[in-house]
């Protein structure tokens, strides 16, 4: 149900590990279906400096508008400029196109306190 190759945090983001340290990140499955529709992503500039579960993203569905956190310190090196015109390929692939922002990792040591794919369908009951 979630991919097995992705951390999780219990604010329901995703990181994928990437070249040397730096992470892409998104919503789980989970959090987009729990959204609803997305219909506007406010993204965090590239070249900022956020430390961990900083709100660097704002999410806002036909539901509700939602932060997401930053899984760890860092400098932002990317954002996914396609979420600008199609905000909704979060819903429909959360885990791949849906990504949100890039992160060079400043301490990795932050990423102790992630779950596997297991732990955190048990987070959410599933």
């Amino acid at each position: 149900m979630y991919p097995e190759d992705l951390k999780y945090t219990d604010k329901h983001e995703w990181v994928r590990s990437g070249n040397g340290s730096t992470v892409r990140v998104g919503i789980t499955g989970y959090a987009a279906d729990a959204l609803g529709d997305v219909v506007y992503v406010s993204l965090p500039q590239v070249g900022e400096e956020v430390a961990k579960d900083d709100a660097c993203v704002e999410v806002e569905s036909t539901k509700s508008v939602s932060d997401v956190f930053s899984p760890a310190s860092g400098v932002i090196t990317s954002v996914n400029e396609m979420l600008n015109s199609t905000p909704e390929v979060i819903n429909a692939d959360p885990y791949g196109d849906g990504w949100m922002f890039e992160l060079e990792v400043s301490d990795p040591s932050e990423f102790d306190e992630t779950l596997d794919a297991d732990a955190y369908a048990e987070l959410v009951g599933e």
